[in-house]
């Protein structure tokens, strides 16, 4: 059985919960939307014996804790307490799994701090700015509803049109066999408010100039679900950051959420992109 190590760090205006299993090098596992350091366990399972994987509470979600809450973190906010928590555990360049937001938040650890990074599998990254003008308006509007039904009814009414903008469809998620869906516990709900309520805004405002990407030294990895489908915010967002990069589109298991519904599949597949030549024609799928 893996050993489980937890700490906690002390960054600006906050303190970040972690948690250290497996052996090997270093695998910080950034999640998507309200998810948690407990977010992937089958997958970090599945990783340990290869890989120190790193998972961590963002502030504001589950155990990390956040000082002043009267000004809402960025994504770049975000991205120096990755930087500070990579720096904490590793003195060697990690491998980092992003997906979702936090595919958003390697990409601004690549541009900020390529000195970590020996490689990024940037999943489905939300990233707006990714898009040309009229399709980044688009989905803006998409985000925009969604917070607006957030504030209107709860976070519950918006799970329904947040999973439409991201191509999920919880009636019809397959997973593989013996694999259960994390319950929604009072903690996760906790997080989808933080994450409606703060990180959905932080989203939005967010930009980056994508030529820092093409001339960072790390190696990104665009990636997308087998089954999301071609059109939805996210998938494009994956489509253009390969388009960006020059490079390939990975594909892996499942859909925006294949780290947990396909959890062997999703590590078999990662670790075959880690082990992949850093040549760009090797990450292809």
């Amino acid at each position: 059985m893996t050993t489980m190590k937890t700490a906690t760090l002390s960054v600006p205006g906050a303190r970040l919960y972690y948690e250290v299993r497996g052996r090997g090098p270093v695998l910080l596992i950034s999640q998507s939307g309200e998810g948690d350091a407990h977010r992937t366990e089958d997958l970090v399972r599945y990783l340990a014996d290869e890989f120190t994987v790193v998972t961590y509470d963002r502030r504001g979600l589950s155990r990390s804790t956040i000082h002043d809450d009267s000004r809402p973190p960025s994504l770049a906010t975000h991205a120096d307490d990755a930087h500070r928590l990579l720096a904490a555990v590793s003195g060697e360049p990690a491998r980092m799994l992003g997906c979702s937001m936090g595919a958003v938040i390697g990409l601004h650890l690549a541009a900020d701090h390529p000195e970590q990074l020996d490689t990024l599998i940037a999943h489905e990254p939300v990233a707006p700015w990714l898009l040309a003008p009229a399709e980044r308006a688009a989905h803006l509007a998409e985000l925009e509803h969604c917070r607006q039904v957030f504030r209107a009814d709860g976070w519950r009414a918006a799970l329904a049109p947040m999973a439409r903008t991201l191509g999920i469809d919880p009636a019809r998620q397959d997973a593989e066999p013996g694999v259960r869906l994390p319950e929604l516990t009072a903690e996760r709900a906790a997080n989808f408010e933080y994450f409606l309520g703060h990180d959905f805004a932080a989203i939005q405002r967010d930009s980056l100039d994508t030529g820092r990407l093409r001339r960072t030294a790390v190696r990104i990895v665009p990636a997308t679900g087998a089954t999301t489908p071609p059109h939805v915010f996210d998938r494009r967002c994956a489509v253009e950051l390969a388009a960006v990069l020059d490079t390939e589109l990975v594909t892996f298991a499942g859909g925006h959420n294949g780290n947990m519904t396909h959890p062997s599949a999703y590590a078999t597949r990662i670790r075959s992109v880690l082990a992949a030549s850093r040549e760009p024609s090797a990450a292809g799928t």
